[in-house]
């Protein structure tokens, strides 16, 4: 038997203030120009979509429980087909063993992961400068 294919509703474009939690956030990891030169990049990346479950494995990081208040607040705007905001990418160098970053966006990517981990999410990806 087929299983449902959980529609997913995206903004085209990232929400305003994902800007600035991105750089709140990677602020914990790099220098100021540094975060600057990323979140510049990010503004004008083009939009790549990516599997929820890439995008998880490729960050390093565990899917985040369905209970957690963030996810089930991100679970009950799919649910109701509410849009949701592409999420921040950080790519990461695995010839290296550096990690992918979620800038931003990663309870919505649990969230989707728990709706479907092959759905693909809207994203804009930035490299390190």
């Amino acid at each position: 038997m087929a299983t449902a294919i959980i529609p997913v509703t995206w903004k085209n474009l990232p929400d305003e203030h994902d800007y600035p939690a991105a750089a709140d956030y990677l602020e914990l990891l790099a220098a100021p120009d540094v975060v600057d030169a990323v979140i510049a990049h990010l503004r004008t990346a083009p939009i790549v979509h990516k599997k929820a479950k890439d995008i998880l494995r490729a960050a390093g990081l565990e899917l985040v429980s369905a209970d957690n208040q963030y996810v089930r607040r991100d679970l009950v705007k799919i649910n109701d087909r509410q849009s949701i905001s592409p999420v921040l990418l950080v790519r990461g160098d695995f010839r290296t063993g550096v990690p992918m970053v979620i800038a931003d966006g990663y309870h919505r990517v649990c969230a989707v992961h728990w709706a479907d981990e092959n759905i693909a999410i809207p994203a804009k990806i930035a490299a390190m400068p």
